[in-house]
């Protein structure tokens, strides 16, 4: 099978962490466990979310005296892409000896008159109280919005609208190498290369790439084991099958998993056949089975079937390289 999965930025950085880099490197082996039990066997694209660690690089440059200006969000998500890129490359190589592994820079096209830039909504950096909060809004002239009990800085989250080094993930990919790509949404970039002051919601990114790479599915991991019906009261429970049009009528929450069920629904939509998964990153194997999580397909089957991985990918891999390249 091919599969696309998406590692949230807060399971390497989690709420209450410090931001250190030894306790992101002991949350990516723990990630990596999951991870390379997928990949036995399968096609693997990795994507990864930023939002911790770009929120962090924007603070350190925000206070660095010695410059006159921070620097621009396009730059700090390159920075991401590469640090947590070389954590999970290293740690996949120590658990997948053999196999060939990279992690590729790769820039996200964007609309620069899309609305978002007009309506900042992703959260990126830590949590502030009151008067921090408004202190950094003086400060920086940032935009900062209530997540939970505190504050956080939130920045434009424009619609991804190509990757521009598809074709090389595609290649790589064919080739049997295990790619690292797409990390914190891409690097957002206008039609001329230039980069844009956004943040990319990385789901969104990877249910793109997914569909333009013609994989047979797409994993959204995160930290709870599945999407929860009537969430947030004492009802809750957790959904095992839906389709796209069921789960957009869900009220679901905008900052976290609001995100993720429309990935899955756009993914399930434009690939028949496909599945897309919101789980646990630790529960990662059980998701293609059907053994846990939320399994998102465009058409009516038993909640807990094994998805089957359909025809061979060496049978499919010309016309999906051709599709990466025409899409």
């Amino acid at each position: 099978m091919r599969i696309v999965a998406a590692l949230g930025g807060n399971a390497l950085l989690r709420r209450g962490d410090p931001p250190e880099a030894a306790v992101q490197v002991a949350h990516v082996r723990e990630a990596v466990e999951g991870l390379a039990a997928l990949a036995a066997g399968n096609e693997l694209i990795i994507t990864h979310g930023n939002g911790p660690q770009v929120g962090l690089l924007a603070v350190e440059s925000a206070a660095d005296p010695a410059l006159s200006a921070p620097y621009p969000l396009d730059v700090l998500g390159a920075e991401t892409q590469g640090m947590i890129g070389y954590w999970l490359v290293r740690e996949l190589r120590r658990a997948l000896p053999g196999r060939e592994i990279a992690a590729l820079l790769t820039e996200t096209a964007v609309d620069p008159r899309d609305p978002a830039f007009g309506a900042p909504t992703k959260f990126i950096g830590r949590s502030y109280g009151d008067s921090e909060a408004e202190r950094m809004r003086a400060e920086h002239g940032w935009a900062m919005r209530k997540d939970g009990a505190a504050w956080r800085r939130v920045v434009p989250s424009p619609e991804p609208r190509d990757i521009v080094e598809l074709p090389t993930i595609a290649r790589l990919t064919d080739a049997g190498c295990l790619v690292v790509a797409v990390g914190g949404g891409g690097v957002p970039t206008g039609g001329d290369h230039r980069g844009i002051e956004a943040v990319v919601d990385k789901d969104l990114a990877a249910a793109l790439l997914a569909t333009r790479l013609g994989a047979d599915a797409l994993l959204l991991l995160t930290d709870v084991p599945a999407i929860m019906r009537d969430h947030g009261t004492p009802h809750a429970r957790p959904i095992g099958h839906i389709t796209p049009g069921l789960l957009r009528s869900l009220p679901l929450p905008a900052g976290s998993m609001g995100p993720k069920a429309e990935a899955a629904s756009r993914f399930a939509e434009h690939r028949p056949g496909a599945v897309a998964v919101v789980g646990a990153l630790a529960d990662a194997p059980a998701l293609l089975s059907g053994a846990a999580g939320t399994r998102i397909e465009n058409r009516h089957t038993s909640p807990r079937t094994t998805a089957s991985p359909g025809p061979g990918v060496d049978d499919r891999r010309q016309s999906r390289t051709r599709e990466g390249r025409t899409a």
